[in-house]
């Protein structure tokens, strides 16, 4: 008999792992439990996670309890034999992790024991890794501690962004996830614990983490741009207080500045916008102001003049800008 197998995931990224579990002939399964339907955008439409709806496509039961703790008897109930979770957003508590006897694996977006945490696709950009990948792994009570059953990995491309590691993270999920089940489903899976000693932590990304601070280096300010796009996504402020977002494609460069203040605007158009820096030169080509769609560099200095010499960010930028915390 097919073990009867439950999907714990919410997020997008978890949507083609989802897919590849329900066309997989050796599991059965029998329901997904996600987070509650959540309000979207300006209007605040209430929208269900992408993984329910796709799970209720195929027929598949949905269970979206508010806290999962609190629902021990509702996860009992449904008699997993296996569970699979990725991106679910909750802690799972210890007597849902002793319920299936094929154990609980979960599918984290990094090469662990690198990058644990809430954001590990924006920190392997922002730390400037060469490559990323999905682990397969056991869960236990700790913040993604458990023994490890395999990795897929993916080099970073020199403009990754956090969405194009997402998107292909994704993919790459649902490919370690078939390879993966064979060695679960035999009972004895080959594990491998995590060095302790390699092991690098990162928090949950906010809006305080967009904030530029331009005497940060060249280099780590275009991978703060790259990292966190779309979401939270950086900013900076005009001379006169306007909040502004900047946007990848951008380009660090090592050039001499002859020593202006960070944020300087070096030069103006024609296509881009290039600022002095802690350390080197930045070129950004697209901008978005405060109340305004988000548009080339040539568009926006087409209505909005710029003056060589001004100063972006001196106004707006905290005692110390916060930084997701990766090695």
């Amino acid at each position: 008999m097919r073990p009867r197998t439950h999907f714990l995931g919410t997020g997008d990224i978890a949507v083609p792992a989802l897919a590849s579990l329900l066309d997989h002939p050796e599991v059965q399964v029998v329901g997904l439990v996600c987070q509650p339907d959540k309000p979207v955008g300006r209007k605040q439409i209430l929208t269900p996670p992408a993984t329910k709806v796709l799970a209720l496509e195929q027929g598949i039961p949905v269970f979206q309890p508010d806290r999962l703790r609190q629902n021990v008897e509702l996860i009992a109930g449904l008699k997993p034999d296996l569970i699979i979770v990725m991106a679910y957003g909750q802690i799972i508590p210890q007597p849902v992790l002793d319920l299936p006897r094929l154990g609980c694996w979960n599918l984290h977006a990094s090469l662990l024991p690198r990058h644990r945490g809430a954001a590990p696709i924006q920190a392997a950009i922002l730390a400037g890794d060469a490559e990323s990948g999905i682990t397969v792994m056991a869960v236990e009570a700790g913040l993604d501690s458990g023994p490890m059953l395999l990795h897929e990995r993916t080099p970073l491309a020199p403009d990754e962004t956090g969405h194009s590691l997402h998107d292909r993270l994704a993919l790459l999920a649902a490919v370690a996830l078939r390879k993966a089940l064979p060695m679960i489903l035999s009972g004895n899976p080959p594990v491998t614990l995590q060095d302790p000693t390699a092991v690098t932590h990162v928090g949950k990304l906010d809006r305080s983490h967009g904030v530029l601070d331009w005497a940060e280096p060249a280099d780590a300010l275009a991978r703060r741009i790259r990292a966190i796009d779309p979401w939270p996504g950086t900013s900076s402020t005009l001379p006169d207080g306007t909040v502004v977002k900047l946007f990848p494609p951008v380009t660090a460069a090592e050039v001499p500045t002859g020593c202006p203040l960070p944020g300087t605007l070096l030069q103006a158009g024609p296509d881009h916008l290039l600022f002095a820096t802690g350390q080197g030169t930045l070129a950004v080509s697209e901008i978005q102001l405060s109340g305004a769609r988000r548009m080339t560099v040539r568009d926006h200095l087409a209505g909005h003049p710029r003056l060589v010499g001004e100063q972006w960010g001196a106004a707006s930028l905290p005692p110390e800008n916060p930084a997701l915390p990766v090695p």
